[in-house]
Order: structure tokens, then C-alpha cells, then sequence
């Protein structure tokens, strides 16, 4: 897909329209603005500076240590690259444990370029979402594996497998969605209950190893390219069988979305 093709930038109101004819986008986390030019370009719908540059870029063994400062930084460079992807940033840990900081940080990385925020949690975020939501600020929860609650989970172990815990996710998903969110990020959870989450609400799901119903896809960028520290069972490397190195692998990582060729069985969880 080249950058003509892809002149229009991507919304909100997009992606809604995309999840009601049952079309599938995709998503990638960038970081700088190289990078961001070559995403957008090859058709990447959605960017997301993710506060996971903790581990890929500055070498944490988690994304606790990511700070405000950091995040602002790189959605700043990012915003500078990007060709009509929508860039959707993350709040780092603690940044959001008051609705005052939340205003304000929130604040400070749409002014950087982001267009909507995305902060994790079930429905003890509800208040601060719609907080956010009523200030014109949106956002996207982020449920599932939610890795800035590592120490709390006890690691990166699959979510919602027992019917009272999945139950409780489409629940939480639902009081994020009345709260005002605009989007749900979904994070290693089985493939059905991917299904049944993106079946119950009508703002967009971006799954990540969520199995392939999700109304979208995302994976770190370091992924997609093989050069990740780690290599979960729900990622691909794009790189491997492209005839045209970066790029073509992130055209194939697109198109095999779209197409839903990925994920595939072997990525997805049960």
C-alpha cells in the first residue's frame, strides 16, 4: 500500500466505520519519526507510543520505570514522522492516580501529538475515563495483560481463562464503553472471549494476543521485526519473508491483518 493510497488521516470516527462493515486495521507501536513515516506510509492505521519503549528501547525487564518525560519525548518526535496515522499514547505508570495529575499529564501528551490516550484498567478507571472523555480527551482502556500491574498479577500469564474472571472482563469492558471510552486495547486473553468482548461493545477492539476476531491488531514494532528481547506465542516475525526488509515487512504485517491471515491459529490462546 503506498502513501498516496493513504493521503487521509486516520480517525476515530475511521475506525468505527471500519468495525461496522467488518474490516480489520491495524496497529503498531512506533517511537521516533523515521519510523512513524514508514508505518503510516505502508498503510498502519494506528500508532501507538507505548510506554513498552521501557523494555525495547531502554532495556527494563518491565515498562514500570517509563516516565511523563519520556512518553512526551517520544510522541513529540513521532508526531513529527507520521503520515495520517491516528497516534494514540500511553500513560505510564502512576501518572494517572489522580484526576488532577491525570488532567494534566493527559494534557501534556496530546499537546506533544497525541489524538488519544490510552491508560490501563477495568472499571476502577470508569471516573477517570469519563473525566477525561468530557474534556474532549479520548481514550482507550486497556484491559487483559495490563503489564503495569506485573507485580501485582505475578507475571505475563494469559487473563480471563476461567468463566467467572472472562465474565467479569465483557462486564468491566461494558462500563469502560458507557464511561465514554472510544476504544479497548485487549491483551492476551483467549480467543473466544477476544470474540465475545469486540461482539459486545460498539466502540473498536485492538486485540494483542486476542486472537483474530478483534476489530484491529497491534504488535510492538521490535516484534514485527524480530529484535524483541522476548518473543510471545501471539507474535510474528514480519521480517523474516520480506522481499523489501523493513518496509515490505511492515506492508505484509498490514496486509496479513486485513486479510486475516494473522494471527493465526498458533498465535492465539484457548
Amino acid at each position: 500500500m503506498s502513501s498516496q493510497s493513504f493521503s487521509k488521516n486516520t480517525t476515530i470516527t475511521t475506525l468505527q466505520k471500519l468495525k461496522q462493515k467488518g474490516e480489520k486495521f491495524a496497529c503498531l507501536t512506533a517511537y521516533d519519526a523515521c519510523f512513524a513515516k514508514i508505518l503510516s506510509e505502508a498503510g498502519v492505521e494506528v500508532l501507538l507510543v507505548g510506554d513498552s519503549l521501557g523494555m525495547v528501547l531502554q532495556g527494563h525487564d518491565s515498562t514500570l520505570p517509563v516516565t511523563m518525560e519520556d512518553m512526551v519525548y517520544h510522541m513529540a518526535c513521532v508526531k513529527r514522522g507520521n503520515a495520517g496515522a491516528l497516534l494514540m499514547a500511553d500513560l505510564p505508570f502512576m501518572s494517572y492516580a489522580s484526576e488532577t495529575q491525570t488532567l494534566e499529564n493527559a494534557a501534556r501528551l496530546m499537546r506533544a501529538g497525541g489524538q488519544i490516550i490510552k491508560l490501563e484498567g477495568g472499571a476502577w478507571i470508569a471516573d477517570t475515563t469519563r473525566s477525561l472523555a468530557e474534556r474532549g480527551i479520548p481514550v482507550c482502556a486497556h484491559m487483559g495483560l495490563t503489564p503495569q500491574s506485573i507485580n501485582r498479577i505475578g507475571g505475563f500469564h494469559v487473563q480471563g481463562r476461567d468463566t467467572e474472571q472472562a465474565q467479569a472482563i465483557i462486564e468491566e469492558a461494558q462500563i469502560l464503553e458507557a464511561a465514554g471510552a472510544s476504544m479497548l486495547l485487549l491483551e492476551c486473553v483467549p480467543r473466544d472471549l477476544g470474540k465475545k468482548v469486540t461482539d459486545a461493545l460498539e466502540i473498536p477492539v485492538i486485540g494483542i494476543g486476542a486472537g483474530p476476531d478483534t476489530d484491529g491488531q497491534i504488535m510492538v514494532l521490535h516484534d514485527v521485526l524480530g529484535v524483541s528481547p522476548i518473543t510471545p506465542k501471539f507474535v510474528k516475525n514480519f521480517l523474516l519473508d520480506s522481499s523489501d526488509g523493513i518496509p515490505g515487512a511492515v506492508t505484509d504485517y498490514v496486509q496479513a491483518v486485513k486479510e486475516q491471515t494473522f494471527p493465526s491459529e498458533e498465535h492465539c490462546f484457548h
